[in-house]
């Protein structure tokens, strides 16, 4: 019976000793499994991994701002503090055409590439947000190609404010707040909490969730980008006083 107990363990010892190089396994009953072939680690690009920077998105009293840090990181290092993560989309040739403000988290190369998707599907359903970011998303899902981009994307113009992912999500907020990266929590919570403060504008909400957001994420700086626009309501609005 001691024989039969000494072997055991000398099993499970040699089994945990395979645990160097990459191959983890389980000291009780002898169970490995090779991190390598694990799908659970693999990166695909629709996985919902955080990236390094931080883009917020608020809708209030009529107005909608977007607003980004502009710094790139490549591991720990910083290299460059004044990136452009935001575009405002344009068509003046389609009369039906909106301007769309477009932020971006993730790889440079896979955002642009999803941003000339956008404006492929803006210009295919124009006026139409909604539906050509329903549309880039079930491609992004399904195409073998766009599925491995790793980017996250929040689309906005004057009616409607989204978020896309890789997953096949189009997520449009309750509360009028978006936000992407790795400071996106921080920016969104302090959003929340200053968004009922009425003398502040939306682009005021945006640039103090920002700095709060730069103050406890190590990928996010001072160094902000903002794009504005009116709501359609607010756009409305004028139009009537115009008129009187």
């Amino acid at each position: 019976m001691s024989r039969i107990i000494a072997q055991k363990v000398l099993m499970n010892t040699a089994v945990v000793r395979q645990s160097i190089g990459g191959i983890s396994c389980s000291a009780i009953g002898g169970i490995c499994s090779n991190n390598v072939g694990d799908i659970s680690r693999r990166p695909f690009g629709s996985h919902a991994d955080w990236h390094g920077t931080t883009i917020v998105c608020v809708r209030k009293n009529g107005q909608v701002c977007m607003m980004g840090d502009g710094q790139v990181s490549m591991g720990s290092m910083m290299v460059k503090p004044n990136a452009k993560k935001i575009r405002r989309i344009t068509n003046p040739k389609n009369e039906n055409a909106k301007d769309t403000i477009v932020g971006f988290a993730g790889s440079t190369a896979d955002a642009f590439t999803l941003l000339e998707r956008l404006e492929g599907k803006l210009d295919e359903y124009p006026g139409q947000l909604a539906r050509s970011c329903v549309e880039l998303a079930k491609g992004w899902r399904t195409d073998k190609y766009l599925r491995r981009l790793e980017a996250s994307l929040l689309v906005a113009d004057d009616t409607v404010s989204l978020e896309l992912t890789g997953n096949g999500d189009v997520l449009e907020s309750h509360d009028g707040v978006l936000g992407i990266g790795s400071g996106s929590a921080y920016a969104i919570a302090a959003a929340r909490a200053l968004k009922d403060i009425d003398e502040l504008s939306a682009e005021d909400v945006a640039k103090r969730s920002m700095e709060i957001a730069s103050d406890m994420c190590v990928y996010t700086n001072k160094s902000f980008m903002v794009e504005t626009m009116d709501t359609a309501e607010e756009e409305e609005k004028k139009d009537e006083t115009e008129e009187k």
